[in-house]
């Protein structure tokens, strides 16, 4: 496929706009081809304004047809073939093998949320059947199940080029439910974004469906993003990244005349709690996959695991020994591009310059800048200097971590008390450890979205009960999930029909249940018909 640099506005690319930027190969430095086009204010009308228009035709097409449109795009995704991994490894040095592993978790999220559209039951279809006569007044007939909300924008994240990106969850999701997508290509790698674009255009087309459904804008400036977020016809906007990029999109979607929601996932540190069993049972074991956690990806997973807190023995001393040994062995690797390399680097500085933390264990080998490297680095410092300085609690993205050592349950409480929101916590402990700080499990789970029993956050498995998501800044909503089919409740409202005719009903809602999907009737669950 020839990359255009151009945008995808329904079935037209557009490139009005005079400026141009250029994704660049991290490991080399080298500017790829072609320039892509900065989306202009009237761009951003042209495929909101399609979405609009065609928003009623698409929430009324079937869930059959939905289905076999995102079945059409995990096809047309896997048509792209070798080329696609190509690019992606040109525009962030992520590994072949990782980014073959990638394309099939985005192919086969679009075939899982096929399935779930297929089934129906997810609509959460509620009738309450009419009582005329009852006293002193008769209830009427009541009937509610989740509708579309319109035009959803989609950001794409870096570390994700083709699981969260352009057919990432956020955007098969919000097709799923009946909604038009723009997506905000992610500027460190465009090219993957206009291929992936291209394919979901195909998707479209062999689908007969409305060219509005789904347009791609590419653009490296601020502008664009918060232009998207302020358009009166954006409904809601899904967004993977930073804590500060997030929180101040955030603020545009609540400072609008109309707010809408925003559905962001903005990382964090996940702390793994090391209890005294488990260290003195499988310490070296928790220490070396402690380290392949924490630089998987080369530590750019917003589940890579930041702190590791235990209490102060041989044991933990042990574990703290053989960290740093993994962490020595470990080498270097490219970042995803030189703004993170950069910033990791930084942040780095600032954890070395904090009085009582030193280093323990860090790559023998030294990180390439020329290349965007990064090695890992492993502190130790004892947990009261997390007290002193809570800046420890910053996610510092890329392949470090802090071993803190604690003087007693009561400080693994005080330090779980002290964490903001999280979308992970991990627990490593035996059965007896779980009976002795039960108090410990009870506060982290008013803390996180997922709580990991012996085993690291790392690696999210993407099925119907998995949550990713957390309590702020974890999140901006810390109810929904990013990941698994319960992301399209994001894209959603409950509807209410009140004493409608049954011809005048959604499907869903009939008397005869044509799809056979389970509701709730007069506060039974049932596929049967109401007679």
């Amino acid at each position: 496929m020839e990359l255009t640099g151009h945008h995808l506005i329904g079935d037209t690319t557009g490139a009005v706009g005079q400026e141009t930027f250029q994704a660049q190969d991290p490991s080399s430095q080298a500017v790829l081809s072609p320039a892509f086009h900065e989306a202009t204010v009237s761009e951003v009308g042209m495929a909101l304004r399609l979405g609009q228009e065609c928003f009623d035709t698409f929430r009324a097409t079937t869930a059959e047809n939905r289905a076999v449109f995102l079945e059409a795009i995990a096809d047309e995704v896997m048509a792209l073939g070798d080329a696609l991994l190509e690019r992606a490894h040109q525009e962030t040095g992520l590994p072949m093998a990782r980014l073959t592993g990638e394309r099939g978790r985005a192919v086969n999220q679009a075939k899982l949320f096929a399935g779930l559209i297929r089934e129906g039951s997810w609509v959460d279809a509620r009738i309450d059947l009419a009582l005329p006569d009852r006293q002193p007044l008769p209830k009427p007939d009541i009937r509610r199940m989740l509708a579309p909300i319109g035009p959803v924008v989609v950001f794409g994240a870096s570390n994700f080029p083709l699981a969260i990106s352009v057919v990432g969850t956020d955007t098969i999701s919000a097709l799923g439910a009946g909604c038009p997508v723009v997506v905000k290509g992610h500027p460190g790698h465009p090219g993957v974004c206009e291929m992936l674009g291209r394919a979901i255009q195909n998707a479209v087309k062999k689908c007969d469906l409305p060219p509005g459904v789904f347009s791609l804008l590419q653009g490296a400036g601020h502008e664009l993003g918060v232009t998207l977020v302020q358009h009166p016809i954006t409904q809601a906007v899904a967004f993977t990244g930073s804590l500060r990029g997030g929180r101040a999109l955030f603020d545009v979607a609540n400072a609008r005349k109309e707010p809408i929601p925003f559905y962001a996932e903005m990382g964090s540190i996940n702390p793994v709690f090391v209890l005294p069993g488990a260290a003195a049972e499988r310490g070296a074991s928790i220490a070396e996959q402690f380290v392949q956690s924490v630089g998987l990806g080369v530590g750019q997973f917003c589940t890579n695991p930041g702190m590791l807190i235990g209490l102060k023995s041989e044991f933990l001393d042990d574990l703290t020994q053989k960290t740093a040994d993994a962490a020595e062995a470990a080498g270097p690797a490219t970042m995803l591009h030189q703004g993170i390399a950069e910033a990791y680097n930084e942040g780095l500085d600032k954890i070395k310059s904090i009085e009582g933390v030193k280093t323990c264990g860090a790559s023998s080998v030294a990180s390439d800048a020329a290349k965007n490297q990064a090695a890992c680095h492993i502190f130790e410092a004892n947990l009261d200097t997390l007290f002193d300085h809570p800046e420890l609690k910053e996610e510092n993205f890329g392949p470090s971590s802090v071993i803190l050592k604690a003087d007693s349950a009561e400080q693994l409480e005080q330090a779980a008390e002290g964490l903001e929101g999280q979308l992970t916590a991990t627990i490593h402990g035996t059965e007896d450890d779980l009976q002795k700080h039960g108090k410990l499990i009870r506060i982290l789970e008013r803390k996180v979205g997922r709580l990991i029993f012996n085993g690291f956050p790392t690696g999210i498995e993407v099925c119907p009960s998995m949550h990713h998501g957390g309590p702020y800044p974890a999140a901006t909503h810390g109810f929904f999930t990013s990941i698994g089919t319960a992301s399209i409740l994001r894209f959603v409202r409950p509807l209410c029909y009140q004493n409608f005719p049954d011809a005048g009903l959604p499907v869903e809602l009939r008397n005869k249940n044509e799809r056979g999907i389970l509701r709730l009737v007069d506060n039974a669950w049932t596929r049967d018909d109401i007679q």
